[in-house]
């Protein structure tokens, strides 16, 4: 989840007209995540270890977990790993990987590419244990204006998420992207214009300083709105490695290699995301 690409001004791309038919409808929606609540988690592509894991939970309420390899990974690490966090206390946020936009350059594509990943998603949760009603992220890396056809992608994405009894999420960016001519567009933004009324839940990050703290983890973690998504449940506020262009107000913040690390990895063996949530789970059902 670190390397995000903006996207130019894609002409026509956020036409309120939906071509995947009616929005499948949630069966249970979501109860409005609680945004005076704020809990710290963290997130990182490749599983840091039984033993970290330990030390990382005396810091943080949540982990990400996820249910197939991550961006530039051909292996999952994270696999069969879900008892044992849960045993010690964690929440989690659950990701799947989506795709690139290269890889949706027409609606067969799309269509395509959703049933195998919706597939691939609802699998690896059943395999893994986690209940219906569990929120699936997809990790979408790219800012600025989405195509149409990733917007086709995602709908369908969605709909097969909540057909199997699951919850759609995405991960995405709620960094304004300056298209020029006075106009500014936020991922997260685009994506809920154009999702065709289906409930989902959003993971933005928006790691720039202020309104980003920097690689902090504070016993009281900054409110999930102060990200600039209101309606998001969960907040990356630093990344590693840091953006330079980004962090120039909280650099000191950061490790000298640029990375941000959890209290008690002396050794900086585990360089991590960080994140606010509106609840030490993000992922689980809706009671």
């Amino acid at each position: 989840m670190l390397c995000v690409v903006s996207l130019p001004l894609l002409i026509g791309s956020c036409s309120s007209s939906q071509s995947a038919g009616e929005p499948a409808p949630a069966a249970n929606p979501p109860v409005p995540p609680d945004k005076a609540a704020a809990y710290l988690g963290f997130d990182r592509n490749v599983y840091p270890g039984d033993e970290a894991m330990q030390i990382l939970r005396k810091t943080y309420a949540f982990t990400s977990y996820w249910l197939g390899p991550p961006p530039g990974e051909k292996i999952n690490t994270w696999s069969g790993k879900r008892e044992l966090l849960r045993s010690q206390g964690f929440g989690f946020a659950v990701l799947f990987r989506g795709r690139e936009s290269r890889e949706l350059k027409t609606a067969v594509a799309a269509a395509q590419k959703s049933t195998q990943d919706a597939n691939e998603a609802i699998a690896s949760a059943q395999k893994e244990g986690f209940a219906k009603g569990t929120v699936i992220f997809l990790d979408i890396e790219e800012g600025g204006r989405l195509p149409a056809n990733y917007h086709a992608y995602l709908r369908a994405w969605s709909d097969a998420i909540i057909k199997a009894g699951y919850r759609p999420g995405v991960y995405c960016s709620g960094v304004p992207n300056n298209e020029g001519h006075g106009v500014t567009i936020i991922t997260s933004d685009d994506i809920r214009h154009n999702i065709g009324g289906r409930e989902l839940v959003y993971w933005i990050f928006n790691d720039v300083c202020p309104p980003a703290p920097g690689c902090v983890n504070p016993k009281s973690p900054p409110r999930v709105s102060a990200g600039g998504v209101s309606y998001a449940a969960i907040w990356q506020f630093a990344q590693s490695p840091r953006r330079k262009e980004r962090t120039a107000r909280c650099a000191n913040t950061y490790a000298s290699d640029g990375n941000c690390y959890a209290p008690g990895d002396d050794a900086r063996q585990w360089f991590l995301d960080v994140n606010s949530a509106t609840s030490a789970d993000p992922s689980a059902p809706v009671k």
